[in-house]
């Protein structure tokens, strides 16, 4: 009898271990999945501030946006880590990667060496980009210098280090879908939607997460706790910035500054100087997504604990 148990109890091990594994296969785009094509560079320029890549992947430190060192530190609840090289350097950057493996990067989260890429890259946005885009994009970044030096490694404690369970991560929160338009609305709204839904990634810091990491998806927007460290990220539905018109929206996007005359703070001040080099159309079509979202209401803000009193 327990013979038999165990032998039960080995089998059912193997299938559990044999489902992990099947679901966990890390997903690619086959280079015969994408025609000959004509790049287009300006769009790939575009592509290049919409997604931010300068903010995370430029070296620290230095001015030149282009300058795509990496070294950048990620902090999260996870752990740490850091932003890759992602120059034309033929030995530390991408420069002897292939239009599929770029592709595969962006959209699966996949390396060309077949791993998981942790989801710090936003890549649960990125799925949503339209191929060309991002096949632009790669195009763009092949014209910017190659800069030499390999970034550490990431700062990421047992089992989050371990990239085979990123995907279950990947099954439960990523849908591999293309963005849909709305036929009801505009095709300038539906440029904003793109732009905020898959290159800009503005969900990924504007909502709260579950604790796997993954978006709740009821308080998309919403705000919530800073995924890198203290502070709070704002409520950018309705519900927390329903006194902003679309004008203001599309300023703070040019400028920093907000209605107040405050001015963006932490890494919003890297955003800031891509959705800068955005065109007018753009920041006004994602003012206009922006202002129709329904209101969502946030997670509490902590409140600050009052001071003790000098009893002197």
């Amino acid at each position: 009898m327990l013979r038999r148990i165990l032998l039960l109890a080995g089998l059912a091990g193997l299938i559990g271990f044999g489902v992990f594994w099947w679901l966990t296969i890390p997903a690619t785009v086959a280079a015969s999945a994408l025609p000959a094509y004509q790049p287009d560079l300006a769009n790939g320029l575009t592509t290049f501030n919409a997604g931010g890549c300068s903010s995370c992947h430029a070296v620290p430190k230095q001015d030149d946006r282009t300058r795509l060192g990496g070294g950048l530190a990620i902090p999260s609840p996870f752990g740490t880590f850091y932003a890759p090289n992602i120059s034309p350097d033929p030995n530390d950057g991408i420069g002897r990667w292939s239009e599929a493996d770029f592709v595969t990067a962006v959209m699966k989260g996949t390396s060309p060496s077949g791993t998981h890429y942790f989801p710090a890259f936003p890549y649960t946005s990125y799925q949503h980009a339209r191929v060309n885009d991002v096949r632009d994009l790669f195009a763009y970044l092949k014209t910017l210098p190659p800069v030499a030096g390999k970034v550490r490694d990431h700062d990421v404690p047992f089992p989050f280090n371990i990239r085979r369970n990123v995907g279950v991560w990947k099954f439960l929160f990523m849908n591999g879908k293309p963005f849909v338009a709305d036929a009801s609305r505009s095709a300038h709204w539906y440029r904003g939607a793109y732009l905020v839904n898959s290159f800009g990634h503005c969900a990924e810091c504007h909502s709260p997460r579950n604790f796997l990491g993954g978006i709740i998806s009821t308080q998309r927007f919403a705000g919530g706790p800073n995924p890198e460290g203290e502070g709070w990220v704002p409520n950018i539905t309705p519900r927390g910035i329903a006194d902003w018109s679309a004008k203001d929206i599309v300023y703070f996007l040019e400028s920093g500054q907000t209605p107040d005359g405050d001015s963006a703070g932490g890494s919003m001040v890297r955003v800031i100087r891509n959705t800068s080099q955005l065109s007018d159309s753009d920041r006004d079509a994602i003012a206009e997504y922006i202002k129709s979202l329904p209101p969502v209401e946030g997670p509490p803000k902590p409140t600050r604990k009052a001071e003790k009193k000098d009893p002197s």
